[in-house]
């Protein structure tokens, strides 16, 4: 009979507390860092939906003449306006493609006002506050701020 003889004894327990304790550290480290992502994804989010807004606006514009008012609002984008200068050439199935106006990140509705006072409209989110103004995390997102 033959004896295999094995090389492998397996790790031992002050090996494996080493192991732990480094992804202890590491995850100490890198955790604060990927918890402070989600705010600036949500930001990135809201410029990208202002974005995809002004573009719908521009086809809007395009079909129409004109930006929908601030009393027709966004929803001039989903459905025919019946208030205001109605739209000549409003395209079936309107201008966003799930059919509804999205709200910004945090849940709140977008401000829109046109004419605005920046240019022929006025496109925010007011961030995770949902209030007017604000610095630093609660800074609004404004579509004429965009580059």
């Amino acid at each position: 009979m033959r004896k295999y003889i094995s090389n492998s004894r397996g790790f031992t327990l002050i090996e494996l507390m080493a192991v732990i304790i480094i992804l202890g550290i590491l995850a100490g480290l890198i955790i604060p860092r990927i918890m402070g992502r989600p705010e600036e994804a949500r930001r990135i989010k809201a410029t990208l939906q202002i974005e995809s807004l002004e573009t719908a606006l521009k086809m809007y514009k395009l079909d129409n003449w004109v930006y929908p008012s601030t009393e027709q609002g966004l929803q001039a984008l989903v459905e025919p306006p019946s208030v205001g200068v109605l739209p000549k050439k409003w395209r079936e199935g309107g201008y966003l493609e799930k059919g509804r106006v999205p709200n910004d990140p945090w849940g709140n509705e977008f401000v829109y006002l046109s004419p605005g006072v920046y240019g022929d409209y006025d496109l925010s989110s007011y961030g995770p506050d949902g209030q007017e103004g604000g610095e630093g995390r609660d800074a609004d997102i404004n579509s004429w701020e965009i580059e």
